[in-house]
């Protein structure tokens, strides 16, 4: 499970997630990956299943990165609790994703094999997401500028 070593606060506010992606949003490491196209919190289950999915498919032959990290801490209260009483205690830790963020990253399959196996790590996640090659995530960012 993806969970930081230390917090420098135990508790954080939730917050909105506006706007696009500033940062992360070309591949860096790999051939093919996973891009948000909506904004979301990502729990450490989440980005462990979509995990598992891709290591299962790229066995030996190919390499993978995570390039999200859950470290924002989510609390709840328990059930059945009277209001006020403070703030809960810290359940999970999610990782903040906006759009046109690059989730996962692949390398060293073909063309149609890391296209598969990034649509099956999809399916494990909450949101739309679109998978990318290395030539559209720079091709599309170098035109803007």
């Amino acid at each position: 499970m993806l969970v930081p070593k230390r917090t420098k606060f135990r508790k954080m506010q939730k917050g909105r997630i506006k706007g696009n992606a500033t940062r992360g949003t070309k591949l860096v490491h790999g051939e093919y990956g996973i891009v948000a196209l909506e904004p979301t919190f990502i729990t450490n289950n989440q980005i462990e299943a979509a995990r598992i999915v891709i290591s299962k498919y790229t066995k030996k032959y190919g390499k993978s990165w995570i390039t999200i990290f859950p470290d924002k801490p989510i609390t709840k209260k328990p059930a059945e609790t009277r209001m006020g009483s403070g703030k809960g205690n810290p359940e999970y830790f999610v990782a903040v994703v906006k759009p046109g963020r690059v989730m996962f990253e692949i390398a060293g399959l073909s063309e149609a094999e890391s296209r598969e196996v990034l649509k099956k790590a999809i399916q494990k996640l909450p949101i739309k997401c679109k998978v990318i090659s290395k030539e559209e995530s720079l091709g599309g960012n170098d035109s803007e500028k």
